[in-house]
């Protein structure tokens, strides 16, 4: 299961009931999807809400796919997010809480734990491969990308 199918919406049911309609608690859910790409009843939240939402929109649902937002650019952006995140230095409790006051969205911090134990694990693969391959500017760029990652 990819970690955008355990990205949340936070307050989920307060925003369900300000848009009157059910959205699914899933963020990259396609309900949930369609109720941001499209924008309808947006006018219907609260001011910290919508602006959280519009961010959420613009960062991560801005593509020019014919299949916006089910082309996967969304799930791609934010795990680059989640990515540049620990980059920076934080922790995945640390992650939650950013992601939380930056979009309105929760994981558990032992699923954004196992996400970032499988990007080194796959960066660790890369390397290989590549120095199998006798690349050594991709086996260079995934060793110091793990190296990141790891902290």
């Amino acid at each position: 299961m990819a970690i955008t199918d355990k990205i949340y919406v936070k307050n989920h049911r307060q925003i369900s009931s300000q848009l009157e309609t059910n959205i699914p608690k899933g963020a990259f859910k396609g309900a949930t999807l369609d109720i941001l790409f499209q924008g309808d009843g947006m006018q219907k939240l609260d001011g910290a809400t919508r602006d959280r939402v519009l961010d959420f929109a613009e960062d991560f649902l801005d593509c020019d796919c014919q299949s916006n937002p089910y082309c996967g650019c969304p799930e791609r952006k934010f795990m680059r997010y989640l990515l540049e995140l620990r980059e920076g230095g934080l922790g995945p409790d640390a992650i939650v809480d950013v992601m939380t006051d930056d979009y309105m969205v929760y994981a558990y911090s032992g699923d954004v734990l196992s996400f970032l134990d499988n990007s080194v694990r796959t960066l660790e693969a890369v390397e290989e491969l590549a120095n199998v391959e006798g690349d050594d500017s991709a086996e260079a760029l995934a060793r110091q990308k793990k190296h990141s990652l790891s902290g």
